[in-house]
């Protein structure tokens, strides 16, 4: 028979922290100002296979830096201007943003099973620094007054953002593992209309979705893939709403041995309803965006426990409506050990 390279329960026990929960920074990701809910990247390898019952905690940064042009980038000079949305916006104008975030993500499972299933649930938020800046053709307003001029505006934040909570159902089938999971943001971050950046977004939304992961323990091949749709509130602050997203994130990898994998990882984000409440300019003001890049983790132990260090990057491409560039995600988790076995082995008497 062929020894398998790694084991399932301390793989699953340690690694499915790398896909936690959704946090969305405002690095002008359409939607509002071309910021998304739904960060694309979130979920990876091994989103699917379930985990150790019990307390585990995870610190994900992340680094991104983008830029855009022309609609995308006066999407935003029209949020902190606050003009009617019948003010004919210049189109040239050119934004660059850059965000440093860290987001702490508790997450509790139970070991009952619920539906079949292994239920785990997640509260997490996100603390750091955005900037962005615009320059160009600028808007600008006095009173009913509306001009333009060449400009240059630039702003940073260092505060803290949404809560997201998170709810996950998984099973297990052998290599097959299923899930699905409800997430959503309550809006109780740091957010001004009148900024260029914020941490908060804004406005609630919810977000359904399910994936799937191919997992083999012999072969120590892997293959996972997560797709959902996002809906928005209306904006209380601007009464802009955007429009439904789809989103899907993947990722493969092959494990080299019980601790290390190496990989890649991908996403693909499309708008799929328009926004209500901006300017005749922007259309319907739809968003896409593809990103694709390497991976690595590894796995070992701390004390009795588990933990994780991964790191994986992501070149974005075909961007529409929506600011593009790359980001990085660098992830820490800690999770209990899978616990010994706490039947006690028969004992057979001896006689001579």
């Amino acid at each position: 028979m062929k020894s398998s390279i790694l084991t399932v329960p301390r793989l699953t026990g340690a690694l499915a922290f790398t896909a936690l929960v959704v946090f969305s920074p405002q690095t002008a990701r359409a939607d509002e100002s071309g910021i998304s809910f739904w960060l694309p990247g979130l979920y990876g390898s091994l989103a699917a296979t379930p985990v150790t019952p019990g307390w585990s905690i995870a610190a994900i940064y992340y680094h991104a830096n983008v830029g855009a042009s022309g609609a995308a980038a006066a999407s935003r000079e029209f949020q902190v201007g606050r003009f009617s949305p019948t003010v004919n916006i210049d189109l040239n104008v050119a934004l660059r943003g850059q965000a440093d975030l860290m987001l702490i993500a508790p997450t509790y499972t139970f070991a009952t099973p619920v539906l079949g299933g292994q239920l785990s649930a997640t509260l997490a938020s996100v603390y750091g620094r955005n900037s962005a800046s615009l320059s160009g053709t600028l808007t600008t307003a006095a009173g009913p007054i509306v001009t333009t001029r060449n400009g240059f505006l630039e702003d940073a934040l260092v505060s803290y953002g949404d809560l997201y909570p998170t709810l996950k159902l998984k099973w297990n089938n052998g290599v097959h593992n299923y899930m699905v999971y409800g997430t959503g943001a309550v809006p109780v971050g740091d957010y001004n209309p009148g900024r260029l950046s914020n941490i908060g977004l804004g406005h609630g939304a919810i977000d359904f979705g399910g994936g799937y992961t191919y997992l083999n323990p012999t072969t120590g091949t892997e293959f996972s893939g997560v797709g959902g749709f996002t809906y928005n509130f209306t904006n209380p602050d601007t009464q802009y709403r955007s429009g439904i997203d789809f989103h899907f994130d993947w990722g493969a990898s092959k494990f080299l041995s019980k601790q290390v994998f190496v990989g890649f990882v991908g996403y693909a984000y499309q708008q799929i309803t328009d926004d209500f409440g901006q300017p005749a300019a922007l259309g319907g003001f739809r968003s896409r965006v593809l990103g694709i890049g390497p991976q690595v983790g590894y796995i070992f132990p701390i004390g009795a426990n588990h933990a994780f260090l991964g790191l994986k990057g992501y070149g974005e491409f075909d961007a529409a409506n929506r600011a593009s560039g790359w980001n990085t995600w660098l992830t820490f988790s800690i999770s209990e050990a899978v616990p010994a076995s706490t039947v006690t082995p028969t004992k057979h008497l001896m006689r001579k």
